[in-house]
């Protein structure tokens, strides 16, 4: 029997030979092909045509959730697949893309959205929210003002908001049919006992058009009112229920609250960003490590506030005065709890 050329085969943990030659010419196809056999923008036509019947339902009625046959995508549910495929959906040749991750462009699941649309749709990706006509984001809108020339696409991990006081999605659903929302305003009722104020942290119930009660996804209060008459279409999508909702350009959005306890978004008294020192954009805590003091060699680390929109932050940093309706030609922009430049109320 002739030996195998040590030089062309490989074993592992002494199982079968595996020709060297055909595994290099594996990686190498990989490397040079990339995701050449794989369909425009990944998807198959039947798929983006059904997505795409679902979304123009969602925005014949706004608030209403549509259903979808959602499909398996090369990342695992709970990660964004709905928002992926209805990103994929609409992207065309032309479009530039950004994808954002609670606030951030360069997180690994941003990237990794990010560099699926561009081996297999071929588009401009960007990290800079005026420069994109779609946006795929987890979590968060943008600071700076979108325009009717842009679309949002939101991930949704929970569709329904009503899930919050009943786990019977077919109660639920008779709720929504009869517009019956008597136990989430008890459920508003209790944590105004409870706390003294509505104390809702993110995924806060919103009434859209005047119809239909709708999860936002989990965006903090901040950025509901950026949803209510804005320019831009919004798309709310989740793999894992199969749904699609959506807000169509210059909707009512409005967050159920009470006359004596009116909706409030966070409050950040006397603190501000301590990179771009911005104090009308949503913060979040971050810790970093202390210098040590008086010679004390004890690791330690301090609390500081920073900007949530990494994007934003980073020109504020160039300009500290810029506002978030930079790119407009118009001045006064209604665009979340407060504009730099109008006068606004603080939060």
């Amino acid at each position: 029997m002739t030996e195998p050329d040590p030089d062309r085969t490989a074993k592992s943990n002494g199982g079968t030979a595996v020709p060297t030659e055909s595994v290099s010419a594996a990686l190498a196809a990989v490397e040079t092909d990339g995701l050449a056999g794989y369909n425009y923008a990944y998807l198959d036509e039947h798929t983006k045509r059904e997505v795409r019947r679902s979304m123009l339902k969602a925005v014949a009625i706004p608030g209403h959730q549509v259903p979808y046959a959602s499909r398996p995508m090369p990342l695992a549910r709970g990660w964004g697949t709905g928002g992926i495929q209805a990103s994929l959906s609409i992207l065309g040749p032309t479009d530039t893309f950004k994808v954002i991750d609670q606030g951030a462009d360069e997180s690994v699941n941003a990237a990794n959205i990010r560099r699926l649309a561009e081996n297999t749709a071929n588009v401009p990706t960007t990290t800079d929210t005026t420069e994109a006509d779609l946006i795929q984001s987890r979590h968060r809108i943008p600071e700076e003002v979108l325009t009717a020339e842009q679309r949002l696409v939101l991930q949704v991990p929970i569709t329904d908001a009503l899930r919050k006081v009943d786990p019977s999605d077919t109660a639920n659903r008779r709720r929504h049919a009869h517009k019956n929302y008597g136990k989430m305003w008890v459920h508003l009722y209790e944590n105004v006992v409870e706390y003294g104020e509505i104390n809702i942290a993110s995924r806060y119930p919103t009434l859209v058009a005047g119809r239909y009660l709708m999860d936002p996804s989990p965006i903090p209060r901040w950025d509901v009112p950026k949803l209510d008459d804005a320019d831009h279409l919004t798309v709310l999508a989740a793999g894992r229920e199969a749904r699609i909702y959506a807000v169509p350009p210059h909707t009512s959005v409005e967050p159920l609250a009470f006359e004596d306890r009116e909706f409030t978004v966070e409050r950040f008294p006397e603190e501000a960003c301590h990179a771009c020192g911005s104090t009308d954009t949503y913060l979040v805590e971050v810790s970093e490590e202390s210098e040590p003091e008086h010679g004390d060699d004890t690791d330690g680390f301090e609390t500081r506030y920073a900007c949530n929109d990494s994007s934003f932050c980073a020109k504020r940093r160039e300009t500290p005065t810029l506002s978030k309706a930079h790119h407009l030609d118009r001045e006064a922009v209604d665009w979340g709890p407060t504009m730099p430049d109008t006068g606004g109320d603080e939060p």
